[in-house]
């Protein structure tokens, strides 16, 4: 089994370092196919895949990329709330049958997963994107990483019932590893005049808030099992389960490294 998660885990970062390196409409596509099998995994646990919602869910993640490679993504609120109207409209239809808790399932994944996974292909979009784009896999990978070898050498104390593996000192172990891993990576960040402050200030900070939030992500998608009853999302990389059992941190992750980034440039304005 470790053998297994190993190669995968290497095959997973082999792909994510060709991919984010090209970018473009490259990015979109493995994003957006990314997006189309979270959704899928998610609403199979509400056991809606097959549902005709389900289908606004998948034609709103292909649109939604589309629009973002095209460089349309002012649009896609509009698509958005199009995609929530034709949810209503498809629930009007089907009443009684179908159920206002369908719609909500239906939009929550579209957003959850396309949306939120989408802000690594915003990230990438930035000024100097292929350098700032990393600190989302430090953040949240990294963290992973580093939570996982402390916890399994000195862990002791329970961190939530939602994840018995997780220990107090795995968390605090995968925080302080992914800073330092985003302050190692700052020295080799060519553009030092980007930020009002140092890179070797702006990336640990935003690390230092990323992999908390990437705790979060790991758990929120453990929560959301637990209500199902679902032991993975899937089995597409084996080892690691589905696509959101191994992209739950990097959905909460992608997000606020993107804005924090917005928001160090317009400090420096």
């Amino acid at each position: 089994m470790f053998i297994t998660r190993l190669i995968s885990g290497v095959v997973l970062v082999v792909a994510a370092i060709i991919i984010l390196h090209v970018g473009n409409a490259w990015l979109a596509a493995a994003l957006g196919v990314l997006s189309l099998v979270g959704v899928y995994e998610l609403l199979r646990v509400f056991q809606m895949e097959k549902h005709p919602m389900a289908v606004a869910a998948y034609l709103g993640t292909v649109f939604y990329y589309v629009l973002l490679s095209l460089g349309l993504g002012r649009w896609t609120f509009a698509l958005l709330v199009l995609a929530l109207i034709s949810l209503l409209v498809i629930y009007v239809a089907g009443y009684p049958e179908y159920t206002v808790d369908q719609v909500a399932k239906t939009m929550f994944a579209l957003f959850y997963v396309s949306v939120l996974l989408s802000f690594i292909y915003q990230t990438r979009s930035l000024e100097a994107g292929n350098w700032l784009v990393w600190l989302i896999i430090i953040g949240s990978w990294g963290s992973d990483t580093c939570a996982y070898v402390v916890g399994r050498t000195v862990g002791k104390h329970h961190f939530s019932e939602l994840s018995p593996n997780k220990t107090w000192e795995g968390c605090i172990g995968g925080v302080v590893g992914a800073v330092l891993i985003g302050f190692i990576y700052s020295c080799f960040f060519p553009f030092r005049e980007m930020f009002l402050f140092s890179p070797k200030i702006v990336f640990p900070a935003i690390i230092l808030v990323s992999a908390v939030i990437s705790q979060y992500g790991d758990l929120a998608a453990s929560a959301i099992k637990r209500n199902y009853d679902t032991k993975d999302y899937g089995d597409l990389i084996p080892g690691h389960g589905g696509v959101l059992d191994r992209f739950d941190s990097v959905i909460f992750v992608a997000p606020f490294v993107y804005y924090l980034l917005e928001l160090a440039s317009y400090i420096r304005q």
